[in-house]
């Protein structure tokens, strides 16, 4: 693969860790700030998204259901429950 190219690998959970029923992902910012000696900086702040349908295993019946399995907030926010 060439060095420029830009690629995703990720994998689907299926049995995900929920909280209120609903898949959520979190991102926590972290700067590498030196490796000898090692320095590692947590920003305070970080970001949680939630999908707005409450989590099933996905099935035949439901897997299109973005706002159930996606917690992308582009998707979520046209949800009729978006809070």
């Amino acid at each position: 693969m060439p060095a420029h190219d830009h690629v995703v690998a990720q994998q689907y959970i299926d049995k995900p860790y929920l909280i209120d029923s609903l898949k959520f992902d979190l991102r926590i910012y972290v700067l590498l700030y030196g490796i000898n000696p090692l320095k590692i900086y947590v920003f305070e702040d970080g970001l949680a998204r939630f999908a707005t349908t409450p989590y099933q295993s996905p099935d035949q019946s439901n897997l299109n259901d973005m706002f159930m399995h996606l917690t992308n907030y582009a998707i979520n926010k046209n949800a009729a429950n978006y809070k």
